[in-house]
């Protein structure tokens, strides 16, 4: 179908372009939001009456979402989920979930707005862009986290994505009294100690090694005195 863009479409052109599209675009999409008109005489001439109004009410648009996207672009959205271990989110979010954190901080967004690829399933940092008009695109900050203090650490960098799924380790000699520790040891300090015990043994034989020697000196004193 050959219709008239009423407004800039991405990756199809600009306003007053006549363009060919498939026809259940135009019908489900472009002919149905007012975003462009079947091109033929009457509308032709319809277009070219109103072009001044259509620019003028485009540019109008576009200097109000200027205006929000400095605004949008100054904070960090923080959005709490339930996630295992690794970082894996029980669940995902979607556009949907991005668009309600938007509205709640007070910006009238609507879900096709959000321009998000596929669902975010893991915590960390995401830049998702959100287009406020069809000139206008804007990248916000998106921190997905198990707690607000996990994702201000995250903000400040404090840590990264990758640490921020990292259990912390501790260090249970500085928890228990010496001798205390439980058996429930990990693996790692069972090597550990291990090897500590290795060098304490190499010790002890380096010192029973010397000991050996300088018996066998006595010994060979002895029968030679004899």
């Amino acid at each position: 179908m050959e219709v008239i863009l009423l407004e800039r479409i991405e990756r199809l052109g600009q306003m007053g372009d006549v363009v060919v599209v498939k026809d259940g675009f135009a019908r489900n999409f472009l002919l149905p939001k007012n975003k462009a008109l079947r091109a033929n005489k009457e509308n032709l001439e319809f277009f070219e009456k109103e072009k001044i109004n259509l620019e003028a009410k485009n540019l109008k648009l576009k200097t109000e979402a200027e205006a929000v996207s400095e605004k949008i672009t100054v904070n960090n959205y923080i959005i709490i989920r339930q996630a295992s271990d690794t970082g894996q989110l029980y669940g995902s979010v979607n556009s949907g979930d991005i668009k309600d954190k938007l509205q709640e901080e007070g910006f009238s967004i609507e879900k096709n707005q959000v321009v998000l690829d596929r669902p975010i399933k893991e915590i960390g940092h995401h830049e998702i862009r959100v287009k406020l008009h069809p000139e206008v695109t804007s990248n916000i900050s998106i921190y997905i986290s198990r707690s607000q203090e996990e994702a201000e650490s995250l903000i400040k960098g404090e840590v990264t994505n990758t640490e921020a799924v990292k259990e912390d380790k501790v260090n249970l000699e500085e928890i228990f009294e010496e001798g205390a520790v439980p058996e429930s040891v990990t693996e790692e300090e069972v090597s550990l100690n291990e090897d500590v015990n290795d060098e304490e043994t190499s010790e002890e034989e380096v010192t029973n090694s010397k000991t050996n020697e300088n018996l066998s000196e006595e010994e060979v004193k002895d029968k030679s005195d004899t």
